[in-house]
C-alpha cells in the first residue's frame, strides 16, 4: 500500500529538472517536474520576492492532490478490508437432520440390510402409521455423497418433499427406505449405485457431483402421510 501512496503523491521538485521560462514581466516559472509552475521574481530594482502568487497557486494545487489521493488511498484500504474480511469468513453451515451429537450416537445403531442391498439406521423411531403404496408422504431429506457433502436438501428449500410412496417418483432405496418407516421418524439410508442414479446427477454449482451408479447417503424424516392422517382422526 505504500507504494500506492507515493505514487499518487506530488513530487518534490529538483534543480536537475527546473526548465525556466521567461514572462513579460520578467518573472521566471521552474517547471518541478513538469507538473506545476513555481514562479521567483528578478525584476530589477526590488528587493523583494514576488513568489506568493505562484507559491499559493502551487500549494492549493498540491493540497488538492494530496486530498484526491488519500481519498483513494483510503477508499483502497476499505475495499481491501472488506476483502480480507470476506475471504476469510468461515463455509456456511449448512442445515442437517443429524448434527454432531446425532453423528456420535449413531454409532453405536446396529446396522439394517434388506434384500435389494440397501442398508439403513433408525435415526429416531416415529411413533405414527407407516404409508401404505400409493399413498403420498411429505419427508424432509438431506442427500449426501459417501464423503458427507450434501448434493441436495429439503430443508434449504425450506418445505419437505412430496411424492407417492412405491410408484417409482424417486430414487429406488429412498422408496423402499421411506415405506417400512413410521410418522414422526428419522432414518439414514445407505444407498447402493444400482438403486441410486444409474445415470449419475448434475448437482448445483458448489455441490459434489453423483457419478453414475455411485452410492449415496439420505437422512430423511417422515413428516406426515397427507389423507391418512385426517382419515384416522
Amino acid at each position: 500500500m505504500a507504494s500506492s501512496l507515493s505514487s499518487l503523491l506530488l513530487p518534490i521538485g529538483s534543480a536537475s529538472t527546473k526548465n525556466l521560462c521567461a514572462n513579460r514581466q520578467g518573472v521566471y516559472c521552474a517547471k518541478i517536474r513538469g507538473l506545476l509552475p513555481r514562479c521567483s521574481s528578478s525584476e530589477p530594482g526590488l528587493g523583494v520576492s514576488r513568489t506568493r502568487g505562484c507559491d499559493d497557486e502551487f500549494s492549493n494545487a498540491m493540497k488538492r492532490r494530496d486530498v484526491m489521493g488519500l481519498v483513494f488511498v483510503a477508499s483502497t484500504l476499505l475495499v481491501d478490508s472488506y476483502d480480507a474480511k470476506g475471504a476469510g469468513l468461515p463455509p456456511e453451515e449448512k442445515p442437517r437432520l443429524c448434527d454432531a451429537s446425532c453423528e456420535k450416537e449413531l454409532e453405536n445403531v446396529p446396522m439394517v440390510t434388506t434384500e435389494s442391498g440397501l442398508q439403513y439406521k433408525d435415526i429416531k423411531v416415529g411413533s405414527g402409521p407407516s404409508p401404505p403404496v400409493g399413498f403420498q408422504v411429505a419427508a424432509n431429506y438431506v442427500a449426501m455423497v459417501p464423503s458427507g457433502q450434501i448434493f441436495d436438501s429439503s430443508l434449504e428449500k425450506g418445505l419437505p418433499y412430496l411424492f407417492r410412496i412405491g410408484s417409482g417418483q424417486v430414487i429406488k432405496g429412498l422408496d423402499e427406505g421411506i415405506l417400512t418407516m413410521k410418522v414422526g421418524g428419522k432414518r439414514r439410508l445407505y444407498i447402493p449405485g444400482p438403486l441410486a442414479f444409474p445415470k449419475g446427477l448434475t448437482s448445483a454449482p458448489g455441490r459434489p457431483r453423483v457419478a453414475p451408479n455411485s452410492p449415496v447417503v439420505f437422512d430423511v424424516s417422515l413428516e406426515y402421510i397427507p389423507g391418512l392422517e385426517s382419515d384416522e382422526e
